[in-house]
């Protein structure tokens, strides 16, 4: 991985500086670099990473991706099976390069970077009743995607940055490696726990905030009826879907001194475009802007047969940059990352209005509608800036006229919300095309076993009146 070398020189510059803490227990500079060197040489070739958070979990990392190794981190919650399926499947794949040096590489068997572009990371898509597909990822990819996050977010070695969230997952991952490049100050927690990430707030000096917004809404909810001042927090930095109005006026109340970002990317794509909303600033609600692209990338809009399309009109977000994966080692069916003579999508559709990345979702989830193409992610948006609006899922119920309908329910963040007022919460953001005609309430969102929301199983519940959702009047 591309931060052993600068592991290093932090190690050599502040020895008896903190570089990893999670739950409470730390690790200084010197203390890292010295127990990750210690397991160097007993490391295989390729390492299957599959450990809930610890201090270890950063040493066993940085071991098992020095010289020509590999990583493949694992949820440590996945099934037996699935894990032993994974193993198979990269044995059966992988090809790993020689450990031992060779002349002229100057590497040793010690705690050092590989060649830059040689892969070390083996990614995986989530799941667990299926095998998951897997990419490569090498050395430089990383080293560029580290600077441009860097750049972007305004990341410094004096600040402490609490990814409270599994390190078995992406985006906490990658946070950790971040750090570790940049000379800062890294904290987790062994398991996600709203008192636990607000004592490290409070106590440990947090100023970054790196999360999902489900967590952060937890955070500043609570962290405000509670009291916990976050005033010392100065960015706060979120992924897996746009902020929904809720939770951003909730963080923006609760840390009033944080720049706010958002951004779109893919673990397969790395970065492709973000914005940050300053401490005052007041965010175009409903809206589906994710921001302009990330330092060192470009992005167009292409058909499905690549070609470029107006300016405004929708298509397949596609990017070019150095920080895109190598490509899929299994599970590729051609569709997951396509490429157009150099662009790369992951099948998102959005468009581009004056430099600004406007995202809409997967093509696959599109509701057509009387020759009107809606995308969910749309409606959801516009109906979560409505006041009286938690959450909201959309999706296109079979219609004899239409093809299909758009219908919408919505979690109510209290009583009293009707049809009527959420016509009108959305007159001025949705073209007429695009608004539900029929409207829900529901006690709880439809959500996979995973945690993820399912449109089929709204439609589930309506088809079958579940007694979770209610009509509307």
């Amino acid at each position: 991985m591309p931060f052993l070398d600068r592991l290093q020189r932090w190690a050599d510059e502040r020895p008896d500086s903190t570089a990893v803490v999670v739950a409470g227990q730390g690790l200084s500079w010197e203390q890292l670099r010295d127990a990750a060197a210690m397991q160097v040489p007993a490391a295989p070739a390729v390492t299957l990473l599959s450990e809930a958070n610890s201090v270890q979990f950063a040493v066993s990392l940085a071991a098992s991706v020095a010289g020509a190794r590999q990583c493949a981190v694992l949820d440590p919650t996945w099934p037996r099976p699935l894990q032993e399926a994974i193993a198979g499947r990269i044995t059966e794949s992988v090809r790993p390069g020689p450990l031992k040096p060779e002349p002229g590489d100057g590497l040793s068997d010690g705690l050092f970077d590989g060649r830059p572009d040689s892969p070390f990371l083996i990614g995986l898509t989530s799941g667990t009743t299926s095998v998951p597909k897997a990419f490569t990822r090498t050395r430089r990819s990383w080293q560029q995607s580290f600077d441009a996050s860097i750049e972007f977010f305004g990341l410094t070695a004096d600040d402490k940055t609490l990814a409270p969230g599994p390190l078995a997952a992406s985006l906490n991952l990658y946070a950790l490696a971040e750090c570790l490049y940049a000379g800062s100050e890294f904290h987790t927690l062994e398991d996600f726990d709203v008192g636990d990430a607000h004592a490290a707030v409070v106590h440990d000096g947090i100023s970054r905030l790196v999360l999902v917004p489900t967590m952060l809404r937890l955070l500043s909810e609570r962290g405000l009826a509670g009291g916990v001042d976050a005033a010392g927090i100065r960015s706060i930095v979120c992924a897996g879907s746009k902020l929904d109005a809720r939770t951003l006026e909730a963080a923006r109340r609760w840390a009033p001194n944080a720049t706010i970002f958002e951004y779109y990317g893919a673990s397969e794509l790395s970065f492709v475009a973000g914005a940050g909303l300053l401490p005052g600033e007041q965010p175009r609600l409903g809206g589906t802007g994710i921001g302009k692209p990330f330092p060192g990338v470009e992005i167009r809009i292409l058909d499905g047969a690549g070609a470029q399309v107006p300016e405004g009109s929708d298509g397949n977000v596609c990017v070019r940059s150095g920080m895109v994966s190598d490509g899929y080692l299994w599970g590729d069916d051609g569709e997951a990352l396509q490429c157009f003579d150099g662009w790369y999508t992951v099948g998102d559709q959005g468009y581009l209005a004056d430099g600004t990345l406007h995202l809409l979702g997967r093509r696959s989830d599109m509701i057509i509608t009387a020759g009107t193409n809606v995308y969910p992610h749309e409606v959801e948006l516009a109906l979560a800036s409505v006041p009286g609006v938690a959450s909201a899922v959309a999706a296109g119920l079979a219609d004899d006229l239409r093809g299909q309908r758009v219908v919408a329910a919505v979690l109510p963040s209290h009583g009293g919300i009707t049809a009527t007022l959420l016509k009108a919460g959305v007159e001025d953001v949705l073209a007429r095309s695009k608004r539900p005609l029929e409207y829900f309430a529901v006690t709880e969102l439809p959500l996979t076993d995973r945690g993820k929301l399912s449109r089929q199983l709204l439609l589930d519940w309506i088809a079958g009146s579940d007694p979770r959702i209610r009509r509307l009047g």
